[in-house]
């Protein structure tokens, strides 16, 4: 009989323990949502942080459970050690899941009262950084947090520390190449030279910028695909950012025209475009004459847009607009080429 009250006991402690820590997790849970009612980005951010919260308590109550009723058996070390692993590994998650909290709630409150976008895209590149260098850091203390577990390891440590000036060099000359990409990641985000949306020339591709991490960036091109470079680049090799101020671009559109074009009426006829199209910001519309040789005239309009996509469908709409225009109502106005010819002098006489 108590044989199997030493078997039940540990069991229906174990049970017990995971009950309470479903039940002290909901209760906080709600505790939470009621103190931060009045802050509505968290209530669907922190049910990223239920489950480590749960896990952590189980784990914690479990360790109890089985110290107080199995303490003296011969199973409850090894028990206990992997207990003590796993509750590392949850208090790593817990803390990398509040991490992506933060970061969806700042995220969010900075979206909804930021009315300069430019600096609402740095403080998602810095925020977003920020995180990822979090969780890089806890990843690599509960590592640690592991090995320093291991007797054998915590032995080593003098010896380690003793040659602490060796494995550094060599350490830093193995992996130099991506501490330079890491420092660089990091100093792209806080030197505001780089953000998340920033429209930038690389590689002779137009492109957004489309992530931003410790060690490369991402740029999106036009047809949807990505380049991916090391954050050195962007450090060591110069490179144009279009919207390294104010998100709004200013774009041209070149048309080689015959002398006869009708200036005047095409400067109407693109004020009727613009005012017909929403890709227009409003901000600036002109169209000006900026070459006359070779036989021909070259009509340059320049107009502005919000971003890059948006600008670039107005200069398609406006390219084939014109030249529409110019087909129906002003075809002497299409460029053409002029030969003069020239009848040969009388031939010469002795």
């Amino acid at each position: 009989m108590d044989e199997l009250l030493n078997t039940l006991a540990p069991v229906a402690a174990v049970v017990g323990a995971l009950l309470a820590a479903v039940i002290l997790a909901a209760l906080l849970r709600r505790i939470a949502a009621r103190t931060l009612r009045k802050v509505p980005a968290i209530q669907g951010a922190s049910r990223r942080a239920l489950n480590p919260v749960r896990l952590v308590l189980a784990i914690v109550g479990v360790r109890i459970a089985l110290g107080v009723t199995a303490g003296d058996t011969s199973w409850f070390p090894p028990v206990d050690y992997s207990l003590v692993l796993a509750l590392i590994g949850a208090v790593a998650w817990l803390i990398v899941s509040l991490l992506l909290v933060v970061e969806a709630v700042a995220l969010r409150k900075y979206g909804k009262d930021a009315g300069d976008h430019g600096r609402m895209r740095r403080l998602k590149t810095q925020i977003m950084l920020a995180r990822r260098v979090g969780v890089a850091g806890v990843i690599t203390l509960a590592l640690a947090s592991v090995l320093l577990t291991i007797p054998e390891v915590r032995a080593l440590g003098a010896g380690i520390l003793a040659s602490a000036g060796l494995i550094s060099i060599v350490a830093g000359l193995a992996v130099q190449s991506s501490l330079a990409n890491v420092f660089a990641g990091v100093q792209l985000a806080f030197t505001d030279a780089l953000r998340i949306d920033d429209t930038v020339f690389v590689e002779d591709q137009l492109g957004t910028v489309e992530e931003i991490t410790m060690t490369y960036v991402v740029v999106k091109v036009w047809d949807d695909r990505r380049i991916i470079l090391p954050s050195t680049y962007f450090t060591t090799t110069p490179f144009e950012n279009w919207t390294r101020s104010r998100s709004e671009l200013l774009g041209t559109v070149d048309l080689d025209l015959d002398w006869r074009v009708p200036i005047e009426s095409m400067r109407a006829h693109l004020v009727a475009v613009l005012d017909d199209t929403t890709l227009w910001d409003g901000r600036t519309s002109t169209l000006q004459i900026t070459q006359a040789t070779d036989g021909m005239v070259r009509a340059r309009v320049l107009v502005s847009a919000a971003d890059n996509d948006a600008l670039w469908d107005l200069k398609c709409l406006i390219r084939e607009s014109m030249v529409v225009f110019l087909q129906t109502h002003h075809r002497d106005a299409l460029p053409r080429q002029r030969w003069e010819a020239v009848h040969a002098e009388a031939a010469f006489t002795d």
